[in-house]
């Protein structure tokens, strides 16, 4: 029941996160997700000796936690009738993703670049990645900017809505818990290198196939923009591992390729300056058009995903529906003389 109009709920869902966004003054689970995050971290490192223990149950707790209360939630607005029940799934995946709110905090970043405001540029790039911005160049933070718009394809767009499509909201949310725990405690450093173990491999395995489902969009999307696809094809198959992480190459190579630049570079992440490698051929250099280059490729993959999603989804139902008749025909033909005939 819960599934009933999965379709429909998805892409309501689709059209008013690109409409409206997350309206800051409404409660978001996401925060209540990172709240949760902040006071298990606490309780949990003096539960536990053991600080990557302690991380396993964090991680365990908050997606568990976040799949079961998320389908509880539902379940319960189900019960009260299937409009509210439908209601509840659509504004559970709206808040999955995070579509709007990319293409306004990339759309700042642009406006402070155009009017030659660099210190408004750097601050405002500060709001969605995580190196240092105090110090970065026109072309870094334009850089930056493009790399954080390739990563959110997968993490806030082709990723919740595959989880959406196969698990319906419910999975999408538990998605969020694992991306929410990975941006929180899946460094790198002293503090969460054993602690956020867990929740960094868990993130790489829940990306794991949304990225290499950007491998095959980005590049349709980028041809459809009119950027290069068989360079954008290239780049992936060459750089795509270059990354350090598994996933979040292959997106940034999927742009690096259709834009003709070079992303990646050394970076500054809390002082600590990070050397990570190039990707991409500097064939092209870079400009802060390319940010709108970048958002244009991005949204067009994400129209592909939601119509090739709904697509498949109601063949498989017609199929489902119709399996019946068409195994029935099928064993039919192996079962007549007319097939042995056919076959001598």
């Amino acid at each position: 029941m819960m599934n009933d109009y999965l379709t429909v709920q998805i892409a309501i869902a689709f059209v008013l996160d690109i409409m409206i966004g997350d309206p800051r003054w409404l409660p978001h689970p996401i925060r209540m997700i990172g709240k949760c995050i902040e006071y298990l971290e606490i309780l949990l490192r003096k539960v536990f000796r053991s600080e990557r223990t302690a991380g396993i149950f964090l991680t365990g707790i908050i997606v568990l936690g976040s799949y079961v209360i998320t389908f509880k939630i539902i379940s319960f607005f189900y019960g009260l009738g299937t409009l509210w029940g439908i209601a509840a799934s659509i504004i559970t995946i709206f808040y999955s993703l995070s579509i709007r709110d990319l293409l306004n905090e990339t759309r700042g970043v642009l406006k402070a670049l155009k009017s030659g405001n660099l210190p408004k540029a750097r601050s405002n790039l500060s709001r969605i990645v995580g190196r240092d911005t105090h110090n970065l160049s026109e072309k870094q933070v334009v850089t930056g900017c493009i790399e954080t718009s390739a990563e959110s394809s997968v993490d806030g767009i082709i990723a919740p809505l595959f989880y959406a499509f196969i698990g319906g909201p419910a999975l999408a949310m538990a998605y969020k818990a694992v991306n929410t725990l990975d941006s929180m405690v899946g460094y790198k450093n002293e503090k969460y290198n054993n602690f956020g173990w867990a929740s960094a491999r868990l993130d790489d395995v829940a990306n794991f196939i949304p990225a290499r489902i950007a491998a095959i969009i980005l590049p349709i999307s980028s041809l459809i923009c009119g950027a290069d696809f068989s360079n954008s094809i290239k780049i992936v198959n060459r750089d795509g591992q270059k990354h350090p992480s598994p996933n979040s190459g292959i997106p940034e190579a999927a742009i690096a390729g259709a834009l003709k630049i070079s992303l990646g570079g050394p970076s500054v992440y809390n002082g600590i300056p990070s050397d990570k490698p190039f990707i991409g051929d500097p064939i092209n250099n870079i400009h802060f058009d390319d940010i709108s280059n970048t958002t244009r490729i991005v949204m067009v993959s994400a129209i592909i995903l939601v119509v090739s999603g709904i697509t498949f989804m109601l063949i498989g139902d017609f199929l489902s529906m119709n399996g019946g008749w068409f195994t029935q025909r099928i064993n039919e033909l192996f079962t007549t003389k007319t097939f042995y005939k056919i076959s001598s």
